[in-house]
């Protein structure tokens, strides 16, 4: 089973002291039977005591204050993983939507992550997935299909998004990155009442040379009858395989969102994310990331920026 070696850094400067930072993380190894943590550490400027809980998905999170004035906030991890999963899966790619319901009935958590909740898009959303589903088809096959679908006929460009860019945005131009890809499939599996979930982490490299390699990642798991929850990766049209590590889940990105916060000051902030990716060869990959970030409007000596801290795009 290959183990990485990753290293992501959030650096976030400020052209004036702020102070009062209110921050929340999601940037844990996801514990799960796929993968095995061997090694974290976690480094944030100043030291803060950091208070970890498991949330309503079942992430592990942490929460941290920086009271003094800052011009700099750095968030680091480092973590060693173990993935146990299949290079190439085996999925129960025969059981049907009766089977689906049977299993779904009862559970309230697969319920909700089953609702479809933008109504304004269901016509759109109907659109995408004519063709795609039959009466009769195996829950597996249609999932595949709408994975085909998007990797088909969405362009992957980087720039063109945000984590502000809406489904109806992304429709519109076709375009976008990982993330984008992810919330688009969720929207097409709920309108077919398949439960399904946001996943971020990161892909790591592999020879084939799978888009958003070595940087932050974002993809789907869609609940397979008598499987349970099963990995798909719409930017690249895969089932997950062991290169793809796990840090947290949710109904969509706002859920899993690496890092968000506020803080108190009239600053401008910059924001750059470097991830590293190595082998246990020593090989790495390396993507620095400047994002740009949008101005907010605020009271002077008052600026609540919780968007902007979850700004972090996955690739």
């Amino acid at each position: 089973m290959p183990v990485f070696n990753i290293h992501h850094v959030t650096k976030y400067e400020y052209d004036r002291p702020v102070k009062e930072s209110v921050n929340e993380i999601r940037i844990y190894p996801f514990v799960s039977h796929e993968q095995e943590t061997l090694y974290h550490e976690l480094n944030i400027t100043e030291n803060p005591f950091v208070l970890t809980i498991t949330d309503y998905w079942g992430n592990r999170a942490g929460m941290f204050n920086l009271m003094t004035p800052h011009k700099l906030l750095v968030i680091e991890s480092k973590m060693i993983v173990r993935t146990l999963g299949q290079q190439e899966p085996v999925h129960n790619m025969i059981a049907g939507f009766d089977a689906l319901k049977a299993e779904v009935r009862n559970n309230l958590l697969l319920l909700e992550l089953a609702r479809f909740e933008e109504i304004a898009l269901r016509e759109s959303i109907n659109e995408l997935i004519k063709g795609i589903y039959t009466p009769g088809s195996p829950v597996a096959e249609v999932v595949q299909k709408c994975s085909r679908y998007i990797f088909e006929n969405f362009n992957y460009i980087k720039g063109i998004t945000s984590t502000e860019t809406t489904v109806t945005e992304i429709l519109e131009h076709h375009s976008g990155v990982c993330q984008d890809f992810a919330h688009v499939m969720l929207e097409m599996l709920r309108n077919l009442q398949i439960p399904c979930r946001y996943v971020s982490g990161y892909i790591c490299p592999n020879k084939n040379g799978m888009r958003g390699e070595g940087a932050t990642h974002a993809w789907v798991e869609a609940w397979i009858p008598v499987t349970g929850w099963t990995g798909i990766d719409p930017t690249n049209n895969i089932w997950v395989t062991n290169h793809h590590v796990k840090l947290a889940v949710g109904r969509n990105f706002n859920d899993c969102s690496p890092i968000k916060g506020s803080f108190k000051g009239p600053a401008h902030q910059s924001l750059s994310v470097f991830v590293s990716i190595g082998y246990e060869d020593g090989q790495t990959f390396e993507e620095v990331t400047s994002v740009k970030l949008e101005e907010q409007p605020g009271i002077p000596e008052i600026v609540d920026v919780l968007e902007t801290f979850a700004g972090q795009q996955q690739q």
